[in-house]
């Protein structure tokens, strides 16, 4: 039997107010009728999936290839500015 490739998810705010998720991973917020790509482990975090059962979010549908590949660089610049003003600040501190 063959693994599948789970892929992420746009998901939309369906709600007329602004909806803060705040996943293991990072923290979203969708405006109303706004979309946003999740990735695939963001997906299965229990704070995506309760607002998806409040439906205050829902899922438009799965992420292309490219917008994968577009959100996961997006997520490694994030991650690399964190990193780079943190080491920033405690060059500064010392």
């Amino acid at each position: 039997m063959t693994t599948r490739k789970r892929k992420g998810m746009i998901v939309k705010n369906t709600h007329a107010r602004p909806v803060t998720v705040d996943m293991s991973t990072r923290t979203i917020v969708v405006n109303p009728g706004d979309e946003l790509p999740v990735t695939a482990e963001e997906v299965r975090d229990a704070a995506l999936r309760q607002h998806l059962q409040v439906r205050a979010i829902s899922i438009v549908r799965p992420t292309s290839d490219e917008e994968e590949e577009i959100l996961k660089q997006q997520l490694e610049a994030e991650r690399r500015a964190r990193i780079e003003a943190e080491l920033a600040r405690q060059d500064a501190e010392d």
